[in-house]
């Protein structure tokens, strides 16, 4: 799995325990989720055969996973801090869908990619419905996965900017939210 991938899974993660459990503030939140994830984590085990393998690859793979934590938080920030704009696109394009109706899942998972496709311009718009497509058939269901795809492709089709190609550097990072910006 990619670390971008990964990261979009924590960023939904987030988003979708946001929705249930409000910390009073996203770092709270964040500080709370990352203990969790912690917890959650295999310890890796050295081999008779390379006992220093398993360190030099940990080493690595705490570093891709640090570097998977800092776009998911980048992600979930930008979706809450941009939330006002964001819900309205998705209202406006889900014909006859209340967004309030949506299964959670289906809902953050294209809030993220709509962020990605407003804010994120290194990031190819298909790239970001393709992994919101997966996001939900992963985390809700198959049906999700082209109730997702038809709603983000009219979306989509609004952005004056190319479908397929990046077409500037990543943007700054969006200011953290404070505990009334939450979802």
């Amino acid at each position: 799995m990619g670390i971008r991938h990964e990261a979009r899974e924590w960023a939904l993660q987030f988003l979708f325990q946001s929705e249930f459990n409000r910390a009073e503030s996203i770092d709270e939140g964040f500080k709370l989720f990352w203990q969790q994830q912690d917890e959650d984590l295999p310890v890796p085990v050295p081999t008779e055969k390379d006992p220093a393998a398993p360190v030099g690859s940990a080493a690595r793979e705490n570093r891709m996973r640090a570097k998977a934590r800092m776009f998911a938080e980048e992600l979930a920030r930008g979706v809450i801090a941009h939330h006002s704009e964001i819900d309205p696109l998705i209202s406006r394009h889900a014909e006859n869908w209340e967004i309030d109706r949506m299964g959670t899942v289906d809902r953050n998972a294209m809030r993220i990619a709509i962020y990605e496709m407003l804010y994120r311009n290194d990031i190819p718009p298909v790239v970001s419905i393709n992994e919101a497509v997966e996001l939900a058939k992963a985390f809700s269901s198959i049906e999700s996965g082209k109730f997702v795809n038809g709603i983000l492709d009219r979306i989509r089709k609004g952005i004056d900017r190319p479908a397929r190609d990046p077409n500037a550097p990543p943007p700054p990072a969006p200011p953290p939210a404070g505990p009334a910006e939450q979802i």
